[in-house]
């Protein structure tokens, strides 16, 4: 189904009946990062929404790296949740999905009943020495046209040396390629990462709803560690859980070991 949320239109996959649960992706991927998920939620009782996020799949690219702010896309989590009928939901995000989740279930607290943060900590969570190191590429994404050109050349050699491990490399390449589809993914870096002067921290609300971290011990791009700490940031109930062996793409890596995870902590709380 197509959802339009604040005049994008957004590609919207529902599975199953039973108590909502909104999946999330991130960077480059699309709601088919969660095919070995959703078959598992619907087995156990859950209707699974699985949106492509703005910029990615088959929703809308907008111009402009505007569009991309962490906050527009919140507000789209919520026309989502409106268009198929759920007051309040279960919520699961990865990557930059997982940002979208920590914010959702802070600013719009009475539409998440639970949450689980997959890979990305609380965004309150002050870097580490190890991640500013792991985050290198973060900084290589601001370079408007240049990083676009970089990833392209030589059969997107850059990009699959970056993604070392990630099994969809190919299929998300396919994607990257469509015209504008490169420069909205990178969108979402240069309208969130970017480097600012120095200043205040922001403070963030708390995170009432129970709230289950991931993270797996072969990520290259995270430091656990913050994973770990976000504890620090919630107020309601907290849990980690560690997957070894796996890369960053946990949905993809460590399906059977994931989908255990979920289907007890939803149980849990449904």
């Amino acid at each position: 189904m197509l959802v339009t949320a604040n005049g994008v239109e957004l590609n919207v996959e529902v599975h199953g009946a039973g108590d909502p649960v909104l999946m999330v992706h991130g960077w480059p991927d699309s709601a088919q990062l969660w095919r070995s998920q959703v078959p598992a939620l619907t087995a156990a009782g859950y209707r699974v929404i699985t949106p492509d996020l703005r910029g990615f799949g088959r929703s809308a690219r907008p111009d402009g790296k505007a569009s991309y702010k962490l906050a527009n896309s919140v507000a789209d989590m919520a026309a989502i949740l409106d268009a198929v009928g759920a007051p309040a939901a279960h919520v699961v995000g990865h990557d930059w999905g997982a940002a979208v989740a920590w914010l959702t279930a802070m600013y719009l607290p009475d539409r998440v009943r639970s949450l689980t943060a997959l890979s990305v900590p609380h965004l309150g969570v002050p870097d580490t020495p190890r991640q500013r190191e792991m985050a290198w590429y973060q900084l290589f994404f601001q370079f408007e046209e240049v990083a676009e050109a970089t990833l392209r050349h030589d059969d997107w050699a850059q990009l699959r040396e970056l993604s070392v491990g990630y099994a969809d490399i190919d299929k998300a390449i396919a994607d990257l390629s469509r015209p504008g589809a490169l420069t909205a993914s990178l969108n979402w870096y240069r309208a969130n990462v970017a480097p600012r002067m120095p200043g205040p921290r922001r403070e963030l609300p708390p995170v009432t709803a129970p709230t289950l971290g991931i993270w797996s011990d072969g990520d290259r791009y995270l430091d656990g560690a913050r994973m770990r700490a976000s504890g620090d940031h919630v107020a309601g109930q907290w849990q980690y859980a560690e997957i070894s062996g796996a890369s960053h793409w946990i949905p993809l890596d460590a399906p059977d070991k994931l989908n255990e995870l979920l289907v007890e902590w939803l149980n849990a709380h449904a």
